[in-house]
């Protein structure tokens, strides 16, 4: 009998023959250096479920809040990348933006807030990225699909982690769509990228899986 637990516990490969070779990417940065950072988050969730599993325990997406386990794809990005991409560093500041910037541009490596770099997230939508602000930056977006801490209640099947594809776009303010919130909600803050932005990030596609777009 197969265990689609057991099989759930090995993310889907990246295939660098879904990359484009044709995209638009700043500071240096290439596509094989995406390729090797994304490979690398693969070859780490595996191995950290498959220990899991080992000992009866929950495979991490499983367990994890949705925005919790996203923010760790993002920031593993931002470990990860500067790696291979000696042209690129992770912002030092505490919540510092954008998350990687250019390596010796700024004291320690640290800005609290600048134009200059690349604001990576991670997301389980193939549109509608959200920030806090409306900003003029690179935005790079990691989109993946995962089970979530909530599939067990509405028994939705083991699947393995897979990234769905990558998208990078130079955005501006008029890219985005400030949502803020009224004086009584407690809604956090956001902007989201509007149809103009998506174009952009769509139209600069870095990677698509069309198995599971």
């Amino acid at each position: 009998m197969i265990d689609k637990e057991q099989e759930a516990c090995l993310p889907i490969p990246v295939n660098l023959e879904l990359f484009n070779s044709h995209c638009e990417l700043p500071y240096g940065l290439k596509t094989h250096h995406i390729y090797q950072a994304m490979t690398e988050f693969i070859d780490f969730l595996g191995f950290i479920n498959v220990q899991l599993k080992t000992k009866d325990m929950s495979r991490l997406e499983s367990f994890l809040m949705p925005a919790n386990f996203s923010s760790i794809v993002g920031e593993f990005m931002n470990m990860s990348i500067p790696k291979y991409c000696r042209n690129l560093v992770k912002n030092q500041y505490h919540n510092g933006h954008p998350d990687l910037i250019p390596i010796n541009t700024f004291p320690e490596n640290a800005v609290q807030y600048s134009n200059q770099g690349i604001e990576v997230k991670g997301s389980r939508h193939l549109n509608g990225w959200q920030g806090h602000n409306p900003e003029a930056v690179w935005l790079m977006v990691f989109c993946f699909d995962s089970n979530t801490s909530s599939d067990s209640i509405k028994n939705v099947e083991p699947k393995p982690f897979v990234f769905r594809a990558v998208y990078a776009a130079k955005l501006n303010e008029d890219d985005w769509t400030f949502s803020g919130r009224s004086s009584t909600s407690r809604r956090t803050i956001t902007a989201s990228v509007n149809k103009n932005g998506f174009r952009k990030m769509k139209s600069n596609w870095i990677y698509e899986d069309p198995s599971h777009l």
